[in-house]
């Protein structure tokens, strides 16, 4: 049965359709969650096919800075005092046929995970998905000058090997839980495979991060076996590098420290405190956007 706040509005015919998952929230650093999935969307023109309504999911206030408030309130509109726009939180399924490729972005629910979940794999369910991934980020200690390390979780053990051969780390961690972590758990239970890839991003650099876009579009593409041009990407972020180059020169601390995050990553050194560097660039104010 279809919940109440999933609406199907296309049923394309697909083969063996991958599914591909971005959610703002707990795990976009960067921007890398919902970037990707943007930047496929726009690069492959899909159908949009289905969407989850936000009306049962979403706290739009609650304790907290307004910073992180507004990341789930309404986005609103207003020109020469005409309300103009009024958008709730979006949670939209699109179809690429060609590549039988379904991708999902939307905003990490507040409430109800389990119904929330249940869209999505209804979804799944419509389509005959078995395959699903989803796309995140963390802040970590990694310099900017290199490319982001990936780490993975995995709903069964049987799937590792296939992404053994590309190079990516198998996570460690306990902690605070996201919904990807939700559906990666609930997946095995319902037939599907599903890996949650996830990028650690420098802790320095505040918002959107192109250069770890990019670097995510392209081994997602690899694993997808997508045949997307980038090159407009790798403008973006050589600009996006560059600019941060110069920022950094001007501050010979921040300098120092990026050179010792570059001799920990080529040494392939993962014992670097993450508390002691938030504490660092607090102590100093930087702030690189």
């Amino acid at each position: 049965m279809t919940p109440p706040e999933l609406t199907i509005h296309a049923r394309p015919n697909l083969t063996e359709p991958r599914m591909v998952l971005g959610l703002s929230g707990w795990m976009d650093g960067g921007d890398v969650s919902t970037g990707t999935i943007e930047t496929l969307v726009t690069k492959l023109q899909p159908e949009r096919i289905a969407e989850i309504g936000p009306e049962t999911f979403y706290l739009y206030s609650f304790p907290g800075s307004m910073e992180i408030t507004a990341m789930f309130r309404p986005h609103t509109t207003i020109s020469d005092g005409l309300v103009t726009r009024y958008r709730p939180p979006q949670n939209v399924f699109h179809c690429d046929e060609a590549n039988d490729l379904i991708l999902f972005q939307g905003k990490e629910p507040n409430l109800r995970w389990p119904r929330y979940a249940e869209c999505i794999f209804r979804v799944a369910e419509e389509f005959d998905v078995r395959w699903m991934y989803f796309i995140g980020s963390v802040a970590g200690v990694v310099p900017h000058t290199r490319e982001p390390r990936l780490f993975c979780s995995v709903s069964e053990e049987s799937i590792k090997p296939e992404f053994e051969r590309y190079g990516v780390r198998f996570s460690n961690y306990s902690g605070p839980a996201s919904l990807a972590t939700f559906l990666t758990h609930a997946a095995a239970e319902r037939g599907i495979r599903m890996a949650t890839l996830v990028a650690e991003i420098p802790a320095y650099i505040q918002g959107r991060n192109p250069r770890c876009i990019e670097s995510m579009l392209r081994r997602v593409s690899g694993m997808l076996g997508l045949s997307l041009d980038l090159d407009d990407l790798r403008t973006v972020s050589d600009a996006f590098e560059k600019k941060l180059d110069e920022v950094v020169a001007e501050k010979s601390e921040l300098a120092q420290l990026i050179k010792k995050l570059e001799g920990d990553y080529d040494s392939e050194v993962f014992d670097t405190q993450m508390d002691d560097l938030k504490v660092w660039l607090e102590q100093r104010g930087i702030r690189l956007d």
